[in-house]
Order: C-alpha cells, then structure tokens, then sequence
C-alpha cells in the first residue's frame, strides 16, 4: 500500500468531527465521505447506451452532471447548466465534440469554454465564460468520470478482464444508500434466497473473517466442509465476483462490481462480467443463452414495495416473470430503509467483513479530515483472495 499526501492542501482540516470519520452513508457535495469518493474514478454510464452525437443528464453522488459523446465518439461530462439561463445542457445538441444549449443556442466544447453566443457580437464576453468539465474515459464498455478536484489519478486496468471472451455490461438501480449493497453479507444466501423454511444452513459458514489487502479488504467465509470463499473488494466501492457456472453453459464468470451513489436514498451498480469462451464455444453458449447482455437491469421496483407493505408475498410472485434472486436481493437491502440507521445494528463476528470495511473507512476518513496521507489503493492480479471463489453473488 503506498501513502499519499493528496489531501494535505484541502483545506478542509478540522472542519468534521468523529461522527463524519464514522459517516460512509452520506456522499453529497461537502460530506467528509464525498470528498473521499470523489478522490477516485466512477462509472457513470454503460458505453453502448450512448451512441455517437447524444446526450444523457447524469447524477452521481447527489450532484446533476450532463453526459454526452462528440461526434467522433468521445464521451464527455460537463456541468448539469448551462452558465446563461441555467438551462438543462443535455437538452441540447451535440455539434462535433461540443454541445449547443436548447434554449439560446449557446456552444459549450469539451473543456466548459463557451465558444458561441448567437446574438452576442462581442466575443471577449464569450470567452470569459466557462463551465466546468470532468475527466472522462471508457474502458471495459463503460464510461468513467473523475469528480473531485485536481489533476485525477489514472483510471484504474483490470488486465484480466480484457482477456478474451464473452464481456457483458450491465447496470441496475436499487432504492436505498450504496453501502446496503455494497457492504459484505456471507450469511444472507442461506435465507434471503432458499425460498423459506428449511432454510439452506449447509451453506451458512461456521467462521467469517476478514483481511485488509492492498486493493482494499477480503473476506473468508469457512464452511464445515473445508471450503473456503474468498470474496475480495477493492476501496472505496469496487468487488470482484467469481459466480458458477449457469443454466447455459458458461462455466465460472468473473464480474467486476462497481456500486455508484445516485445520492442518499439510491445506487447504480455497474457490472462487468468477462466468460471465457472463445470460438466456436462461445457462439453457441451465445445462441443458447440469446446473445450478448448490454445495458440495464430492469427491476419492477413497485413489486418490492408491494412486498414491503405487506400487500404482496414472495412466496406469490410468478417466478417466470421477475428474476427471483435479484428481486429477494432488492428486499432485503431497500428492506433496511433507503438510509439504514445504524444505531441500531448489533453486529457479530459474521460480520467481520463489515468491521473490516469500516474500521479503513473511519482511518482514510479521519486522515482526510485531518490532512493527513491517505492509502492509495491498488489491485495486483493474482494477489491471494482476488481469484477465489463466491458461488452467492
């Protein structure tokens, strides 16, 4: 792990107390865990879901942005507004790699310049007008951004995952806090998905442990059987899933998770899942499965909250019509409430993995807060923990 000073000249020190080092749940503008999220590169978008010349408002971590891809095929992120009349810029057109607002036609390029201003003849007022835009990269079919403040570190590679193979890119949305979902949870496969009594405590671990990596931590779920699943996650909101094989043939899939705030109340995750079929094998494990998976998750979010009120059981749903995992998923974590109050979890050792999370997020928090160097996290393929198994997403 190797420490950095990024955060000595903030300005920010002892601005925040104990209770915002202990505060992962709030991300918006001026948060102690905002200023750290926006220390690192996020999805924003799934790559194909933005075709050459278009535009797509955004929102990540309780701030509007606007999305859009020049012409050339270059995506780009600018501020929600336009600096005129503060219209919504992703409105507007995209003109080569710059974008005319809807609402007077000003030209913003790709850097915030204003380089138009139909109607105003004196240039010097359009030159001294600029809004601000983000770094911005694809990679592994999604599109990335950079947030924070200051030239942004290197948007980080997964060489295993540019290996061949079949590469899907999906995302789906949740209504509640990201930490629900991102937080490590061995124990809930034997209950959230066994259909009810007799639950599957087979699958329940008889130890959970967890370690502090240089991409973030792991955690170790030991079974009676000698097993053991290792499920790694890289900081601040990253893991990395080995899931088995499916009801097509896939054999084991890696998927890289990447859990986004939209604000408080809800989250985006961005999945890349690599199958390493190649050839003639993966055609016909595509025809089987009817191709290749891109863009969203779809979730009827109204059936969790009929569920959540007691008017709908589980046990009803028509399993043909819903994917039951992730909906049992969607109880559990929006069934804590969109912020869950964690005054009043009591916590195990099972949760080891939990403690682990946040006792490293309290440290970067505080040193944060208090100017004081930060880890930088990093990912080493082949690292013990990043290749092991998890059969339970």
């Amino acid at each position: 792990m190797v420490l950095t000073n990024g955060a000595q000249s903030n300005g920010h020190t002892n601005e925040y107390s104990r209770e915002d080092w202990n505060d992962i749940q709030h991300t918006g503008p001026g948060t102690l865990a905002g200023r750290y999220m926006r220390m690192f590169w996020h999805p924003v978008a799934v790559a194909d879901d933005l075709p050459a010349g278009e535009t797509k408002p955004i929102r990540i971590m309780s701030e509007n942005f606007t999305l859009y891809r020049g012409e050339g095929g270059t995506p780009h992120v600018l501020d929600f507004r336009c600096a005129h009349q503060g219209t919504q810029l992703s409105l507007g057109w995209v003109e080569e790699d710059s974008i005319r607002c809807f609402f007077h036609g000003w030209v913003f390029d790709q850097t915030g310049q204003c380089v138009e201003q139909p109607g105003e003849p004196e240039r010097p007022f359009c030159e001294k007008i600029r809004i601000r835009s983000y770094p911005t990269e694809e990679y592994l079919g999604l599109v990335f951004a950079y947030l924070g403040e200051g030239e942004p570190p290197p948007l980080p590679r997964y060489p295993d995952f540019e290996e061949e193979g079949i590469l899907d890119v999906q995302y789906y949305e949740r209504e509640c806090n990201y930490a629900q979902d991102f937080e490590p949870k061995p124990i809930h496969g034997a209950f959230v998905h066994s259909d009810g009594p007799p639950f599957r405590r087979k699958s329940i671990p008889i130890s959970v442990k967890a370690e502090e990596t240089e991409w973030g931590f792991t955690t170790f779920a030991v079974h009676e059987n000698g097993q053991v699943k290792a499920k790694p996650y890289g900081m601040p909101n990253v893991h990395h899933v080995k899931a088995p094989p499916d009801q097509w043939g896939s054999g084991w899939t890696d998927s890289l998770v990447h859990i986004v705030p939209i604000d408080d109340e809800h989250m985006r995750s961005f999945s890349v899942e690599l199958t390493r079929l190649t050839g003639e094998a993966a055609t016909a494990y595509l025809e089987r499965r009817g191709g290749v998976n891109r863009g969203v998750r779809k979730f009827d979010h109204e059936v969790v909250k009929l569920i959540l009120a007691g008017k709908l059981k589980l046990k009803d749903v028509d399993p043909d019509s819903i994917d039951m995992t992730w909906l049992e998923d969607d109880i559990a974590y929006v069934g804590q409430g969109a912020i869950s109050d964690r005054s009043k979890e009591h916590l195990g050792p099972s949760d080891a993995g939990n403690i682990c999370m946040r006792s490293i997020w309290a440290r970067e928090l505080r040193a944060l807060a208090e100017g004081r160097p930060l880890i930088q996290w990093r990912r080493t393929v082949g690292a013990a923990g990043v290749v092991a198994t998890d059969g339970v997403r």
